[in-house]
């Protein structure tokens, strides 16, 4: 929110008030407590009235100080909060010298000149960012003196300088510039789409260049100014009378995403089938048995691998959403359909969420038993968006939410393995909850309970290695909860780009995966897009057809769309073992599988701005394409970089432009990496164990890579090189491929020459071999 009427004046009918010094420090073992006046103590008389904030310090964990500031304290805590993981055992260190108090917590300080108020975070001694004269503040509307406060609304503000060159990433799934600065950003869930300033994943938590985070503790709205109120600053600010935030140092981007989701939580790892194709009814598009089948069978007879089949809301009879019920006149035997989908060998989704209309066979249950929001009067809260009549379900309250389990456990007993958990963004704040929860701190909280209560009775019934959802939005702890999906976008180029902003925005949060409508969703798109999009949807780390009004098979576009979908699909499946692996990593550290080339190139400023291209997992570099005549334009930084589509070798540090066909699309390999391939991989639950190729691209010194599958390590490899010699070390049989790469002399180990490769085979005891390179 912007409180300023520009750089000296604030806006009329606003009052501020900020720390001049502090007056008093109480020490403890766990925190620092500071007395901080807003006015100037001269005397003891000049204490008998005026402002004050309180502000307690402390270290919850290493490299993260948190800063709570009150003014009242006295006011009755308001449900919920975010469901934090923080130690009980952690310390702080205080050093007071002179004017200056110091909290220090590994690497990280803050210092706090006690004399004129100001806030310096330092790296080792290094300025990270400062706030001064008005920055922390308590701010009143229509403030009309302390005696006689009947003022409108109060709100705490804080204010966090920006260096030159200082870029803010993150703050959730946001569709506009990746780069924040200049923007003014909500963190209000709304259901508006991927081509507004509105989200579905709002995210209080930034990421600076400057290898520093910052997490606001407040479920309820928070807005941030980034660099737009005061060009040279962040500001956040919630309403009421007390702020909490957290700043979290790096000093990579990357450590900060990992401590970050050490407080809020890892991504739970995704079973490996997610990982495949999903195909989806579409939303409103009419359809029966024998229309999925033909689907499903008609993938198969083109030749392309199918993973999940997803059936969206008419599953359901029209009116009737959400009642669980199989709509009979189109599906008479869902059980039975069930059965033969799975003999397929697919997984099942289907569409569910937490609205329940008034035709729903479930409306007066709820309605009597209260398992649904109710306004203050009492009432039933209904409106007729979305469905007539349609009321929300408590999930504060423990009855409802086991009695919703419960119609989804009879879903997952008849052979539903996950289901896509839609909406829950535009929850209404003139409502009552169950456990008497703050309506406006509940708005964004809500999709937590919703998806969390979904996630846990999945993961009950099938294992945790077997839970996911497909949802749509989501809060601070979402990520916990995989997949989430970028919303209802248009099916053109600029909502194609819109999408990739918002996955990169998304990641940039703490959320480790991420996918989006292939093709678009609202309306069709051009074959052209929708082959363009294949390759990029394909490319990231979750893949689904889906759509509104129109089926997504690809044979509806043209013979070519299947040409794509099938190669792309494909390919995926054959870079498996590296991409499930990817995400063993993710769900063990934080870092998103697909990341922004900011996050994962800090120091190369080509890499700040981009948008339109990206790294998944460590070693790819994805450039879709984005305009109808298949022309790329991409960066690749420096180093040697390999194409994996056509072996070519390029040397970075340079922009490119080329001309491309649909069953092309820039994918290079870094140098020093290692990809691990299955060498049969028709299907998506294919073995890694025996059945991989370790392919290595471009080995300058050091490459190391673990190969996962169900969590456990199948297999190690590590390969070292000096001037003209290869060491290597596998812990298990594979092929090991040195891309562009011919070797001789070898020991440990047997080799043949493929072309420009080198393939080596290792026993399935592993080996230790040693080489030479011509």
């Amino acid at each position: 929110m912007k409180f300023h009427n520009g750089c000296w004046l604030f806006k009329e009918g606003f009052e501020c008030f900020s720390p001049q010094h502090v007056y008093e420090v109480r020490k403890s073992e766990k925190e620092v407590t500071l007395v901080a006046p807003t006015n100037r103590i001269n005397h003891k008389g000049d204490t008998l009235g005026g402002i004050n904030l309180t502000v307690k310090i402390s270290a919850p964990m290493p490299e993260v100080i948190r800063v709570q500031t009150w003014h009242h304290r006295g006011g009755a805590e308001k449900a919920p909060e975010f469901e934090l993981e923080l130690p009980k055992d952690s310390s702080i260190e205080v050093v007071e010298e002179g004017t200056l108090l110091t909290v220090k917590s590994g690497h990280l300080s803050l210092v706090i000149d006690k004399e004129n108020w100001s806030m310096r975070y330092e790296r080792d001694g290094e300025l990270l960012t400062k706030s001064g004269w008005r920055d922390l503040s308590y701010l009143k509307e229509d403030w009309k003196g302390f005696a006689y406060d009947k003022g409108g609304n109060a709100y705490m503000r804080q204010q966090l300088g920006l260096s030159v060159d200082e870029l803010i990433y993150g703050l959730g799934e946001r569709f506009s510039p990746l780069v924040r600065n200049g923007q003014s950003v909500e963190i209000w869930n709304e259901d508006g789409g991927t081509s507004t300033d509105q989200s579905y994943k709002n995210i209080p938590f930034y990421l600076s260049n400057r290898g520093y985070g910052v997490f606001v503790n407040h479920p309820e709205k928070v807005e941030f100014e980034i660099a737009t109120e005061q060009v040279s600053k962040v500001g956040f600010s919630v309403k009421g009378e007390c702020l909490d935030y957290f700043f979290i140092n790096g000093p990579t981007m990357k450590e900060v995403l990992v401590r970050y989701t050490d407080i809020t939580g890892k991504p739970a790892l995704p079973p490996q089938w997610t990982f495949g194709l999903w195909l989806s009814t579409s939303f409103t598009t009419d359809y029966d048995e024998k229309t999925v089948m033909s689907f499903i069978d008609g993938m198969q007879e083109r030749g392309i691998p199918l993973s999940v089949f997803h059936f969206d809301c008419c599953w359901m009879r029209e009116f009737h959403w959400t009642d669980f019920v199989w709509d009979e006149r189109v599906f008479p035997d869902p059980k039975g359909m069930l059965q033969r989908i799975k003999a397929k060998g697919l997984k099942v989704c289907v569409w569910i969420n937490s609205y329940i209309g008034q035709e729903s066979i479930l409306f007066e249950e709820g309605k009597e038993k209260g398992y649904f929001l109710k306004r203050p009067n009492g009432d039933v809260w209904q409106w007729d968006m979305w469905q007539p009549g349609l009321a929300i379900v408590d999930f504060t309250n423990p009855e409802a939410t086991k009695w919703y389990q419960e119609k989804l456990e009879e879903l997952l007993d008849m052979g539903v393995d996950c289901f896509k958990t839609d909406f829950g963004e535009r929850i209404p704040t003139d409502v009552v909850y169950y456990n008497g929860a703050d309506p406006e701190k509940m708005h964004n909280f809500y999709t937590y309970l919703y998806n969390k209560a979904v996630y846990e009775v999945i993961e009950r019934k099938r294992g945790k290695e077997e839970a996911v959802l497909f949802a749509r939005s989501a809060t601070v702890g979402g990520q916990k909860f995989p997949v989430h999906w970028g919303g209802d976008c248009w099916s053109d180029y600029e909502s194609m780009g819109e999408s990739l902003r918002g996955g990169l925005s998304l990641t940039s949060s703490g959320f480790g995966y991420w996918s989006h409508d292939i093709g678009g969703f609202e309306s069709q798109s051009t074959p052209d897009v929708y082959k363009r999009w294949a390759a990029f949807g394909l490319l990231s780390s979750h893949s689904r057809l889906h759509g509104s009004t129109s089926y997504r098979v690809p044979w509806v576009y043209d013979e070519e769309a299947v040409d794509v979908v099938r190669y792309f699909t494909k390919l995926k499946l054959e870079i498996l073992p590296y991409l499930y692996s990817s995400a063993v990593c993710t769900s063990r550290t934080g870092i998103p599988m697909m990341r922004s080339m900011a996050i994962e190139f800090e120091q190369d400023m080509n890499c700040r701005y981009l948008d339109k291209q990206y790294m998944m997992g460590d070693a790819f570099l994805v450039a879709p394409i984005f305009n109808d005549k298949g022309i790329a334009k991409y960066y690749l930084p420096e180093g040697t970089w390999t194409n994996y589509l056509t072996g070519e070798r390029a040397t970075g540090g340079i922009w490119r432009t080329e001309n491309h066909v649909y069953l092309s699309i820039p994918l290079w390999v870094k140098e020093n990496s290692i990809i691990a391939t299955g060498i049969e991989h028709e299907t998506v639950n294919y073995t890694f164990a025996g059945n991989l190729e370790l392919k290595v691209f471009e080995l300058k010194d050091k490459a190391e890579t673990s190969v996962y599958q169900a969590e456990k390590e199948v297999v190690k490899a590590d390969f070292e090189r000096e001037e003209n010699k290869i060491t290597g070390n596998v812990t298990a049989g594979a092929k090991i491929r040195f891309v562009n790469c011919i070797v001789k002399n070898i020991e440990g180990a047997e080799m043949e020459i493929d072309g420009k490769d080198t393939v080596v085979t290792v026993s399935e005891n592993g080996a230790t071999f040693a080489c030479e390179v011509e």
